[in-house]
């Protein structure tokens, strides 16, 4: 027997259904909005999952079980799958022992993201198969047919969220869990992929990816819904080729007024289905976020659709975008006429990053930032990143941009990456300093925490993914073994020894490393000293504490204030007042 109904987002909904489909090991690297999927699969005793260095390793960890003979998945967003291609590619040629799983989540709008890329390139590029739910129900459902797929046609499958779909909710039907019994496994001297090796994988593929184009066809993933008869949008029957969150956004604005080819198979996309339902259509609409990839295949088959000439490339789209570009009546909304001041995204009151960037701006150094929290160096009042590009490139880059500026630039710039995103990939990045012996100095944030994502534990914190006991990396340790002499551990709280500390690693002639550490101020279980206050009396309105940015801080009637319930003690904005106004 079944669970009863019930309501779970989508990303939940996926980890349900990895586990009714019998999954037994998941690797993951937590990355908005593919995180909770890890988390949720977690929760089930009979799923071991972890959280691997970075997406790579989680995929290259997860096609190890598979070939041990059990399914197994991975999960990242969509720059994680960028570090992930490498083994992508090759794993479509080798195969697999059962069923593997790859969850990619989008991010249109970038809500959270450096770049707003469409994950279904790879499914081209990759030629693996991608299914795209568009509701909780879906994903649940997509998952358990993913694994089916990909045991049958012997190829990874993937499942693609975006960032509405993972985080909205819809009615879900669980299942028992299936267990499928352990494949054995089997020396086979054709998965070396070398040589002759690869190129008769290379024609096996190609003939997957026609068999799959069958399965387009005739599996019932993706389906036609055709409206009443007479029913028309401005005299014309329309038709609509649509997918995802796109699809939910269609039969709200149009209802059963037009007709809708729903396309829960994105890669490869079927031929005979598109044209026989562009049939008969006075017109062809393809709603896709992001690039055409749906609109290209149908001119490709000669279908004139309306696609980008109608829809927007970029960002999100939303029911009243889709009626604005349609021409239809849009709904009337409230506006409000008065002037709302903008709320920039600010690190945390307490917030160990901001006494290093405090110090960096201050100093007037180039900063080479990177991925997480500390990326909000960037905003004012800190203003104290200088560009940032990916995960670990604060590193590698950084060595790159000493070694075209020499003494110019190795005197006055730093690289922050923070503790997870340097297991994740500034290892090889300061291996590339400390074996090109540039004079570059890269501070690692550690704040012994994940805490972008939502505060996953990582290979320094001493704990996995469940919060038990778990081999921790040595940061100093690891830094000296990769060849630093100068290796260094600051308080970011002691704004004179970071300061101090800064200054003596730029003017010293070898690479080093600078290690600000103090935990995250929203860890659970953190013990805070009692909030500050200041002496009104003594305070001279010089805005010298307001230069942090601290949420904790607000100035008005010409004196500065601290929140109570904001300040935890940390006491950097005393450190800076030249007057002794901040104390207990």
């Amino acid at each position: 027997m079944g669970s009863e109904m019930c309501i779970r987002d989508s990303n939940k909904a996926v980890a349900r259904g990895m586990y009714e489909a019998g999954c037994k090991v998941i690797s993951s690297y937590p990355g908005t909005p593919s995180t909770e999927i890890t988390e949720e699969a977690a929760k089930y005793d009979e799923i071991y999952c972890e959280w691997a260095p970075n997406e790579k390793v989680a995929l290259e960890a997860a096609h190890g079980a598979t070939l041990g003979g059990v399914r197994a998945a991975c999960a990242m967003k969509h720059v994680g799958l960028n570090v992930a291609a490498d083994p992508l590619f090759t794993i479509s040629y080798q195969g697999l022992n059962a069923g593997l799983v790859i969850c990619v989540a989008d991010d249109p709008g970038m809500h959270s993201s450096q770049n707003e890329q469409d994950s279904r390139h790879y499914a081209f590029a990759a030629k693996v198969p991608m299914l795209e739910p568009a509701d909780s129900e879906e994903s649940r459902l997509f998952v358990k047919e993913a694994y089916e797929i990909s045991e049958k046609y012997n190829t990874p499958v993937f499942i693609k969220m975006c960032t509405r779909v993972a985080h909205s909710q819809s009615v879900v039907c669980p299942e028992e869990r299936v267990e499928p019994a352990q494949v054995p496994y089997v020396k086979d001297p054709t998965k070396v992929m070398m040589t002759k090796n690869s190129r008769d994988a290379h024609v096996r593929v190609e003939q997957r990816t026609l068999d799959l184009m069958q399965y387009a066809e005739t599996s019932g993933i993706n389906r036609i819904e055709e409206c009443a008869d007479g029913s028309l949008v401005n005299g014309k029957k329309i038709g609509v080729i649509t997918s995802s969150t796109s699809y939910q956004y269609t039969k709200e604005v149009f209802g059963d007024k037009v007709s809708v080819l729903k396309l829960g198979m994105v890669y490869p996309l079927p031929e005979k289905l598109i044209k026989d339902f562009a049939e008969g259509k006075d017109e062809i609409y393809v709603i896709e976020e992001l690039d055409p990839i749906i609109e290209n295949h149908c001119k490709q088959l000669g279908i004139q659709v309306h696609g980008k000439d109608t829809f927007p490339i970029c960002g999100e789209f939303s029911q009243n975008l889709i009626k604005k570009c349609m021409g239809m009546e849009e709904p009337e909304y409230t506006t409000i006429d008065a002037q709302i001041p903008g709320r920039p995204p600010v690190m945390c009151a307490g917030c160990p990053h901001r006494g290093i960037f405090y110090i960096l701006h201050k100093k007037k150094i180039m900063v080479y930032g990177d991925i997480g929290c500390y990326t909000l160096g960037a905003v004012a009042p800190l203003n104290a990143m200088d560009l940032n590009v990916c995960m670990g490139a604060s590193c590698s880059g950084l060595h790159g941009f000493n070694k075209a500026m020499g003494e110019a630039g190795e005197s006055n710039s730093v690289g922050v990456i923070g503790d997870s995103t340097f297991m994740h990939s500034g290892m090889t990045g300061i291996t590339d300093i400390s074996y090109n012996m540039s004079n570059s100095t890269v501070i690692i944030l550690d704040n012994s925490i994940t805490g972008m994502t939502g505060h996953q534990q990582n290979p320094t914190t001493g704990k996995n993914l469940r919060g038990e006991p778990a081999g921790k990396v040595d940061l100093e340790a690891l830094c000296r073994a990769l060849g630093f002499n100068r290796v260094r551990v600051v308080d970011p709280y002691d704004l004179a020894a970071v300061e101090t500390a800064v200054t003596e690693e730029l003017a010293a002639k070898e690479p080093s490393i600078i290690i600000s550490r103090r935990p995250c101020v929203m860890i659970k279980g953190t013990v805070h000293k009692p909030a500050i206050a200041i002496n009104q009396d003594k305070c001279k309105g010089c805005k010298a504490c307001m230069q942090i940015g601290c949420p904790a801080i607000s100035f008005k009637d010409k004196k500065a204030h601290i929140d109570p319930t904001l300040c935890i003690g940390c006491e950097v904005c005393k450190q800076m007042c030249r007057f002794d106004a901040i104390g207990m």
